[in-house]
């Protein structure tokens, strides 16, 4: 079936037209009442007025210092007043927290080393799930629970909280943190406010310059008993990401193994490796980025309140992918690796690290994407305080978020039986040398061999109610409680070519598949010097629109491809009690909170499965209980020096993609893949104990040390191996019009429950204003944290057999975020530096050598990234910035390794980014 696509007006849209008629009505209204007031001038008194970055820092300070659990939080003073434009980056300033970047930009977080899929993210009260595509290299479409934060602007969020510790009235899912995001309202401001952010990016690999737009309008009137607002932001985006490439690194007997009869002998051993697709990447992304905020605020009389928030954020994005590599060392065909001949080489650690090759096949190949990410939430919620000791509290919202990649086509070309080739690793294995054995920039002779289609779409969908109360039974104690059903809902599918993709190919004008010199283009790389440095492409575009080849028509025509068609359905009923409790022991108060949740888990599962060799549609379906005691307590040493507790039982749902019954098949690029779900899947569930010292010596200011641990008592890994396909069980016909044949070598992918593992680490935070120093160097101050993680988790092979004990996946065993600000007068300004450790990213490899037999694994490098930025205050309305992103080019870099060697997988550079900016506030 055909995805269906309809236009109608969003919930969001209706809100933000009925704001945008009160807003003009409150501008009028605030007008009339601007006339002067008359009476006895009130006595004025001094009093010091911190803003800007500084005083973000210390109303964070102040939301840390007040929560009973452990708690991190970054405030924007204002919109367009983060740290950082992109969410992910934000939140990597808070202790423990790390990101991954795609495209040059932060996407996902991990917090104490643990994974996006272990993060619970909540808007504005209710959890949200959004998810975007990506390339091969980063994991394709998100099929997963982890939170895609490039879907918005930084600029619609006023405040970012993460709850580092499990407490009752946050619902359950994390191990890691409960991140709540919250958009403005307009009791946050005092009447009439706008305020406008008008900016230009210029990236310096693309050399582009890209406009940025940030908006906000909010009034209230009647006494301050009603509000509205309306927010909008909007950003495009350009950048170039160059690079070079692997994909795994293989032994000689591989894919039907180098020719017997070539003369470097070493090539053919099993323990030689070579890389399966040596080549230099560029990809050009294109991103246009819309979001849009309001709210509405109602409080009738001072027991009663609602709150209206809707929020839509909408991702636009193109992606050309341009690549020339040696695809014929990872062909298993009798025309592929075995045929290839190694004249001379060198072998270093057990790699081939550089080699003379006859008979090798070049393929040149451009694939263009186009996707977007729509999300929307909408949300109500109210307070009545029925006495001065009981107030009950509601909250319904509902929320989407839809996938579509529509045009997702790769055009391909060839020569084959190259003479001459010849690839070398010796020097900076991150900028090989290549040569092709022919002009890699002559456009002449190139054969069209393969036109790729595909198309992907997933959707989230999220549907929350919950009614809580609160009753002070005392001066010392307060129980709270209340119930929540959540029903969520994963649906994915794909769509590819019905006709084989290597097969059903046009002619050309001239009768043949030689692809004339006007359907090329050359891919050029700027910022980064390759060897080559040029290479010809087909042009995607010419060759687009000469056959029609996104018509979906014809030999191009699409259908759905059933082993991906796969859907989870949730239903998550929950209630929850707990007492805030407050007593003295001696002279020390202390304070905090003790309950329990009990939730009720409903899963159902739709895919393709396998039974007897034939694809068969399956559902299942499980039920599952837990119940999660926590803790709190916080001991007020003295009225500036707090010492936390914090220790509770948490669970995390396994990953959606995970869960799905029956196996995918994908070939895509250099990635043959065959995915199997496994809807019987345990949470993961973990015992969890944190102990914070804070000492807040002066005012903004504040040290503190965090110890935490958690007893993971289960977990989920994917077990990999690399097999021929024949030998799976799975039937042919999977692959029809892959181009793949069952003697092929695919890696297989499974999740399984597996035993778990102790984490245990340290946080250091330290924020000071330097007020203590004379003039102005008393403008100054430093935000430093470090975090030290470590974990030891065993993993297993696809067979179940115990493989090798290593540092959990994602985690980076240190991290520390530095940042030195200065707020004057007119003039203020900022320098950071975040840093990661090495972290694996697949435990064990997949390859003979690098499988849990060669104790292998797959890692990605650290990264020390810097920004900057300065202020300049022409007036108190207005306001110029400068600033700068990733100013070193920090490169992303991923290896596999075993104990003797460590191998090149992915590197890319993505440029600095530049900013300038005029901020206006009337």
């Amino acid at each position: 079936m055909n995805p269906r696509i309809t236009q109608k007006k969003t919930p969001v849209t209706l809100l933000a037209l009925g704001i945008s008629l009160a807003l003009q009505a409150g501008v009028a209204m605030a007008q009339d009442a601007a006339a002067p007031a008359t009476g006895t001038a009130a006595t004025e008194l001094d009093a010091v007025t911190v803003t800007g970055y500084r005083a973000s820092v210390e109303k964070a300070l102040d939301i840390k210092r007040g929560e009973a659990g452990i708690v991190d939080a970054i405030v924007a003073e204002d919109i367009g007043k983060f740290p950082d434009s992109n969410l992910a980056e934000s939140l990597q300033r808070i202790p423990g927290v790390v990101i991954t970047r795609d495209g040059g930009e932060g996407r996902n977080i991990s917090v104490r080393g643990l994974g996006p899929d272990f993060t619970r993210v909540r808007i504005n009260g209710l959890e949200a799930l959004s998810t975007v595509g990506s390339s091969d290299g980063q994991g394709g479409t998100n099929r997963g629970r982890g939170f895609d934060f490039n879907v918005f602007a930084a600029d619609l969020f006023t405040q970012l909280i993460a709850r580092k510790t499990a407490s009752a009235d946050v619902e359950e899912g994390s191990l890691g943190a409960t991140v709540d995001l919250r958009t403005a309202r307009p009791f946050d401001y005092d009447g009439l406010t706008i305020v406008t952010n008008v900016q230009a990016s210029y990236n310096d690999a693309s050399e582009s310059a890209m406009p940025r737009f940030a908006g906000l309008i909010a009034n209230s009137w009647a006494d301050g008993k009603f509000g509205a607002l309306l927010s909008v932001a909007y950003s495009e985006r350009e950048t170039v990401e160059e690079g070079s490439g692997t994909v795994r690194w293989s032994g000689g007997t591989t894919n039907g193994g180098f020719n017997a009869a070539s003369p470097f002998k070493d090539a053919l051993k099993s323990d030689v490796y070579a890389p399966r697709f040596p080549r230099y990447t560029l990809m050009e992304h294109d991103q246009k980025r819309l979001g849009v905020t309001g709210a509405l605020q109602f409080k009738p009389s001072d027991r009663t309140s609602f709150s209206l928030d809707a929020l839509y954020s909408k991702i636009d994005a193109k992606r050309d992918e341009k690549y020339i590599e040696a695809n014929g060392l990872s062909k298993s065909s009798a025309d592929g690796k075995n045929q290839i001949v190694v004249n001379n080489g060198e072998v270093r650690n057990g790699a081939l690290v550089y080699a003379e090759m006859d008979n090798v096949d070049i393929r040149a190949e451009n694939r263009h994407d186009e996707w977007s990410t729509e999300f929307y939430q909408v949300s109500l919620d109210g307070e009545h305080r029925l006495t001065d000791n009981f107030t009950i509290t509601g909250k319904v919202g509902t929320s989407r978020s839809k996938h579509d990649n529509p045009v997702q086509a790769t055009v391909m070309m060839d020569k084959l039986n190259v003479d001459g080739y010849s690839y070398d690793y010796r020097g900076n294995p991150n900028k090989p040398v290549f040569n092709y054995g022919v002009n890699p920039t002559d456009p002449n002779g190139w054969t069209l061999s393969t036109i790729r289609l595909r198309q992907n779409y997933v959707t989230n969908d999220f549907d929350n109610g919950q009614l809580e109360f609160s009753w002070v039974l005392g001066p010392s104690l307060t129980l709270e409680g209340g119930v929540q059903a959540k029903n969520f809902s994963f649906d994915s599918m794909e769509r590819r070519r019905v006709g084989n993709e290597a097969t059903s190919l046009p002619n050309f004008a001239g009768g043949t598949r030689i692809v004339p010199v006007n359907m090329t283009e050359l891919a050029s790389l700027n910022g980064m010097s390759g060897s080559p440095g040029k290479w010809v492409v087909p042009n995607f575009n010419g060759i687009a629109n000469e056959f029609g080849i996104l018509s979906g028509e014809g030999i191009y025509a699409l259908a759905d491809y059933a082993a991906s068609i796969r859907s989870v359905q949730e239903q998550d009923r929950g209630g929850w009690l707990m007492g805030k409790f407050g007593f003295d022991i001696g002279s020390i108060p202390f304070t905090g909170n003790i309950g329990a949740r009990y939730v009720k888990t409903k899963q159902t599962s739709s895919g393709i499965a396998t039974a007897s060799g034939t694809p068969v549609s399956t559902t299942v379906s499980r039920e599952y209980n837990d119940f999660l005691p926590s803790l709190n307590v916080v001991a007020e040493i003295t009225p500036d020096f707090l010492v936390r507790f914090g220790a509770a039982k948490v669970m995390s749902r396994p990953g959606l993609g995970s869960l799905t019954p029956g196996v995918t098949v994908s070939v895509s690029g250099s990635a043959r893949t065959v995915s199997g779900g496994n809807p019987a899947l345990d949470p993961i569930r973990a015992k969890t104990a944190d102990l914070g010292f804070e000492w807040y010596f002066s005012e903004g200011a504040m040290l503190g040390v965090g110890l935490f641990y958690k007893d993971i008592e289960s977990f989920i890994q994917a077990t990999r191996e690399s097999r021929v396909y024949s030998t799976s069980g799975l039937p042919a016909s999977l692959l029809d019009n892959l181009n793949a044949s069952v003697t092929d070598e695919f890696v297989f992918s499974t999740p399984v429950n597996t035993p778990g593992g102790d984490l245990t680490g340290v946080e250091f935070n330290y924020t000071q204003p330097f007020t203590f120093l004379p003039g102005k160097w008393a403008n100054f101050g430093t935000q430093l944290n470090y975090t030290y993680v470590e974990s030891k988790i065993q993993y297993v092979t696809a067979g179940g057999v115990m493989a090798q004990k290593d540092d959990l996946i994602g985690l980076s065993r240190n991290a520390w975020n530095a940042t030195l600000f200065y707020e004057g007068e007119s003039w203020s300004g900022r320098v950071s530096a975040t840093n990661r450790d090495d972290y694996l990213i697949q435990v064990p490899g997949t390859e003979a050598g690098f499988d849990s037999k060669g104790l292998g694994v797959h890692g990605q490098s650290g990264t020390t990234f810097v920004d900057a930025s300065i202020h300049y205050r022409i007036s108190d309305q207005l306001e110029i910035s400068l600033e700068g992103a990733n100013l070193t080019n920090e490169p992303q870099e991923s290896w596999v390794a075993n104990p003797s060697v460590s191998l090149p997988l992915e590197y890319s550079e993505t440029g600095r980014q530049f900013t300038l900016g005029l901020r206006y506030k009337f």
